[in-house]
């Protein structure tokens, strides 16, 4: 009796120990597959990350990294993304920051514009504003960096150029260049994928989140920005409809 008893115990800590070794074994192997999930997790927000990433980039917050927008389109292009969408997604977001800054530069006026451009391109950029409007929103719309692009965007709004010829003028100028952008990356995408899977294939994982990790905090820190603008320029509004703020207080 006490010897089947000992046997089964030495049976239970013996299978205990396979269970145990089994599960040590079969731990990288899990840790991978959650590597491998994280990785499609962060791709899957591939058109999410170019919508945010474009709202600010075609707003007059910049971003840390120029051209980030640019990059997301040709990997994606070049990863087979529906380009028409992928296309759609990036002039949407476009339209929405270039809309946005119209606006903040139209309410805060030259006063806020002076604020925010350099003084040494500050008069170039109205110049340019009221004697060339469409070809100053076009061409830095469609142009590159180091093009800069939000002075001529708060000028748009600040010299109270009309919106739709502003919107229409901003809006068609991006769709060209996400266009002739994610063409590129249909065309090149071989060598473009060659060389991205050259430069992440050590460290796949880690690059990927350094990658969304940047893109995230740059758009968080930017629309905070933004929100904070946008709460300045507010407050500015009612103040000056405030009657008692522009009356003296009497000295008693």
């Amino acid at each position: 009796m006490m010897l089947t008893a000992a046997r089964a115990i030495v049976s239970a800590r013996t299978s205990a120990l396979g269970l145990a070794a089994t599960l040590a074994a079969a731990l990288p192997a899990v840790v991978h597959h959650e590597a491998i999930w994280l990785v499609h997790l962060l791709l899957s927000f591939g058109l999410l990350g170019v919508l945010l990433v474009s709202i600010v980039d075609a707003s007059f917050v910049p971003l840390p990294i120029p051209g980030i927008t640019d990059l997301l389109v040709v990997i994606l292009a070049a990863r087979h993304t529906n380009i028409f969408l992928l296309v759609g997604v990036a002039t949407i977001g476009s339209f929405l920051g270039g809309a946005f800054s119209y606006q903040v530069g139209q309410t805060g006026g030259l006063a806020f514009l002076e604020r925010h451009v350099p003084p040494r391109i500050f008069q170039t950029v109205c110049n340019w504003m009221q004697t060339h409007a469409i070809l100053s929103v076009a061409l830095p719309a469609i142009l590159p960096p180091p093009m800069p692009l939000s002075p001529f965007v708060l000028a748009a709004g600040a010299l109270n150029m009309s919106r739709r010829k502003f919107l229409t003028t901003f809006t068609l100028s991006r769709l060209l260049r996400h266009s002739i952008v994610a063409a590129l990356g249909v065309h090149y995408g071989p060598h473009i994928l060659h060389l991205w899977n050259l430069f992440t294939r050590k460290w796949n994982t880690e690059i990927l989140i350094a990658i969304w990790s940047t893109i995230s905090i740059s758009v968080a820190f930017a629309f905070y920005r933004l929100y904070k603008t946008n709460r300045a320029l507010n407050e500015q509004s009612q103040a000056s409809r405030d009657p008692r703020a522009a009356t003296p207080t009497a000295q008693v």
